[in-house]
């Protein structure tokens, strides 16, 4: 579902300056995107580009930020998350200061407090970078 613009720190964990998603475009039960515009002052940026630790962590967050809308839908709190595992990375350019990423999660799986997932980054049309991750969720106190 399309998503009308909500306040993207509601969804995540994560507070700046480590704050690698702008905008939650939009939701479903296996899919996120995300967008970013990549400024100079964010803190993986280095010589003009996001690193491509940016890229994972732009990844990561844009499934935080679809697993913390499904919960919020579900009347619960945001709950965080951690990389267990990074697999197949591709980066095949990266992103300019002033360029704007859309970035795509599916959940590929999830058992119990794990769930595995595929995402890719996308500017101007072109995949920037690609990977499967593991990622475990903090079970609630």
């Amino acid at each position: 579902m399309i998503l009308p613009t909500q306040d993207i720190l509601s969804l995540i964990p994560q507070r700046p300056p480590f704050v690698m998603v702008d905008t939650l475009v939009s939701s479903s039960d296996n899919t996120t995107l995300t967008s970013l515009l990549i400024l100079s002052e964010n803190v993986l940026v280095s010589d003009g580009e996001l690193s491509e630790a940016g890229l994972v962590e732009n990844i990561a967050q844009t499934a935080a930020a679809g697993a913390g809308y499904a919960a919020q839908q579900l009347g619960k709190p945001v709950q965080p998350g951690f990389i267990g595992a990074v697999k197949n990375l591709e980066v095949f350019a990266l992103p300019k200061v002033g360029d704007i990423i859309a970035t795509e999660v599916k959940i590929e799986n999830q058992v119990f407090d794990v769930t595995i997932i595929k995402g890719r980054v996308i500017c101007k049309g072109c995949t920037l970078a690609q990977c499967e991750m593991k990622i475990f969720i903090q079970p609630q106190q």
